[in-house]
């Protein structure tokens, strides 16, 4: 199904945000009298679809399989793999089923139940678990079921941060299992995957964490550095349970320093200092806005951490300004600058087979950049008699999903003609991508996507629960004076704010309206 020339969604190209969003408050955060008895409705159907799949998913150990594939007019053996981040997906899912009364509290804690005596006997070398492992008994996965290659036993420092994040919230909602997941969480020291900073070689010992471990090898790789990430819910676990210093968070790179690699483009900003720490607070400039990036420009780099932690109140300054502008500008990107007609770019399985990281690369640190569209591969168009290609733009529904909180009409909207265009909704929910120039579905569904639908549904529809099981007690207590400290200069134009609250607004130059397809 090829693209119309001009999107019939968007609506001139005049001013994009009047104090933030029309109906939201000072933090982008629609209030939850404002959602209508008709959204409501969506969302729940929306949620109960999203179950359904992630229960088709779930194995008799109470562990989720990666994937299922549509195979003609039904569907294919779940994809036996899974992964510490898909675990925890399932357990916050259940517990998201419960809150909207899709399964009852009884189903809920035997699923619970189940999952955690899983768990319990896994290998877990340095008390975390590997990111290759068998949904049928909890084991090690030694080769892919795909193709039969190797696996090498990793442990991962951000799959096992979102499986702390799930048992935090076990703990703090379910008495019952309160203690088995304590001792689960007990053991997961994140100071181990730790390269503290030393000064006398701040390249190669940035205070920050490792990307993962070989246990093969017994040997760490790579750091996460972009604060802009979804590694930073690895930093508020540790921080929070005192097994970093604080001041770890500031060792995060805002933009990319010159002296740690090239990035997508050069940043402007000025030095502050926090905790000690000198922090360039740069930022870049995406359609005269600037923005603070992250590492490829996707959705879930950037807001996955905010189903969990309400990181635009606590740090009105900062994330407070960022997020809804990083919203604002994958919009912008698709519906504006590339005119797909939809937008949301995240990784994902793409339709044409084999999985991607899509983004919008004005928004990454990537040099390679990630890019909104399939590249090498087009619809031929004849352009003054010479045969040209226009991208193939990949968008994925649970970005719209991620954006819920910060641009909510938007969102449903996006969704609601993603599911009227293209066949991309069934009894399983959305599938996980679609390239909206020909008309194509991926046929995936994904336990993460599903476990992200499910977890921002239930904050939208039942005041933030998702962010109040998880942040209940220290993570409150200490993540929020930590990072409600900071000033981005993301924000307007012209000069950087100074004056104690978020400049957080596109020029008139860029504003857009987006309506629903009648």
């Amino acid at each position: 199904m090829a693209r119309s020339p001009v999107s019939p969604y968007v609506v001139g190209l005049f001013g994009m945000i009047v104090g933030l969003l029309g109906s939201s408050n000072v933090h982008g955060q629609p209030t939850a009298s404002s959602l209508a008895p008709a959204d409501r409705a969506v969302l729940k159907r929306y949620a109960e679809d999203a179950w359904r799949s992630m229960d088709r998913l779930t194995q008799p150990s109470g562990l989720p399989a990666d994937r299922i594939h549509r195979k003609g007019e039904g569907w294919d053996a779940a994809v036996m793999e899974t992964s510490p981040t898909n675990i925890a997906s399932y357990i916050w899912s259940v517990m998201a089923a419960e809150q909207l009364e899709i399964i009852p509290h009884d189903q809920a804690r035997d699923r619970l139940t189940q999952t955690i005596a899983t768990l319990e006997r896994m290998n877990r070398p340095h008390g975390f678990f590997v990111n290759d492992i068998d949904p049928r008994d909890g084991a090690r996965l030694l080769v892919s079921p795909v193709n039969s290659q190797p696996r090498r036993p990793l442990l991962s420092c951000v799959d096992n941060a979102w499986m702390a994040v799930a048992l935090t919230m076990v703990v703090n909602t379910q008495p019952e299992l309160a203690p088995a997941a304590a001792k689960l969480l007990e053991a997961m020291d994140f100071g181990f995957f730790y390269d503290s900073y030393d000064p006398a070689r701040p390249v190669q010992h940035p205070g920050l964490l490792h990307v993962g471990y070989w246990t093969d090898e017994n040997a760490f790789f790579g750091h996460y550095g972009m604060l802009n990430s979804e590694a930073r819910i690895a930093s508020y676990l540790a921080i929070t349970r005192g097994q970093l210093p604080p001041e770890q968070y500031y060792r995060m790179y805002r933009t990319l320093p010159t002296d740690v690699g090239p990035q997508f483009q050069t940043p402007t900003g000025e030095r502050r200092e926090y905790l000690g720490v000198p922090v360039f607070e740069g930022a870049y400039n995406y359609q005269g806005t600037r923005i603070v990036p992250s590492w490829g420009g996707s959705m879930f780099e950037a807001l996955m951490v905010t189903l969990f932690v309400p990181e635009a109140s606590w740090a009105p300054r900062s994330w407070g300004v960022n997020h809804p502008l990083y919203v604002r500008a994958q919009i912008v990107h698709g519906l504006q600058e590339m005119q797909y007609g939809f937008w949301g770019f995240s990784p994902a399985f793409r339709p044409a087979g084999g999985y991607e990281v899509y983004g919008v690369n004005g928004l990454g640190t990537n040099p390679d950049g990630y890019y909104s569209y399939e590249i090498g591969w087009g619809v031929p168009m004849i352009s003054n008699v010479v045969l040209t290609r226009t991208p193939h733009g990949i968008v994925t529904p649970h970005a719209s999903f991620l954006a819920l909180r910060f641009a909510r009409q938007e969102a449903l909207t996006n969704l609601r003609n993603l599911k009227s265009r293209f066949p991309s909704y069934g009894t399983l929910g959305f599938q996980d991508s679609v390239d909206v120039t020909a008309g194509l579905v991926s046929g995936f569904v994904l336990a993460l996507d599903q476990g992200m639908i499910l977890a921002a549904i239930t904050n939208e529809l039942s005041d933030d629960y998702m962010q109040r099981a998880f942040t209940t007690g220290a993570v409150e207590r200490i993540v929020r004076p930590l990072i409600a400290q900071e000033e981005f200069t993301a924000g307007a134009p012209g000069q950087f704010n100074r004056a104690g609250r978020p400049e957080a607004r596109f020029t008139e130059a860029h504003r857009i309206h987006v309506r629903a397809s009648e």
